[in-house]
């Protein structure tokens, strides 16, 4: 599954993991979990919701971006959708190139442009037993940088 975006309503740490060429010698990976503390509040869970749709398609111009971009081998990313426990790994981001320099460098850009870019919303549970939507700024785009 090389060079794809997606969301995944499954535990990401059962899900394919990304097909490495031959001709690859960095294998970078990047696991964003839930943390249990968020602005100086203690959180007990989240749920992500998305414009599915949508999603895929700005998730796939930057992965796609990103292997034009920094010469990489193969990309993928995947990002959770639905309720997490602390702990639970919420995003994905795994790119292989030839040196690592491109790979971390990439690797990075990716989990930037996802958290800005896509449409991707985040709603936290706190232990005080209120909600609330956090980082829910986004802007598409339709050009590939």
């Amino acid at each position: 599954m090389a060079n794809n975006f997606s969301l995944s309503d499954q535990p990401l740490e059962s899900l394919a993991r990304l097909h490495v060429p031959p001709e690859s010698g960095s294998v970078v990976t990047f696991w964003g979990r839930v943390r249990d503390h968020n602005e100086g509040r203690r959180v007990e869970g989240l749920e992500y919701s998305s414009y599915a749709e949508l999603a895929v398609k700005e998730g796939q111009r930057i992965i796609d971006a990103a292997v034009r971009r920094f010469g990489l081998d193969a990309a993928q990313a995947v990002h959770r959708v639905g309720a997490l426990a602390v702990g639970d790994a919420a995003v994905v981001v795994e790119t292989a190139s030839g040196h690592r320099g491109e790979g971390f460098e990439a690797c990075r850009w990716i989990i930037d442009e996802i958290k800005h870019r896509v449409p991707i919303w985040k709603r936290e549970h706190y232990q005080e037993g209120d909600r609330a939507w956090v980082s829910c700024h986004h802007e598409t785009t339709t050009t590939a940088n």
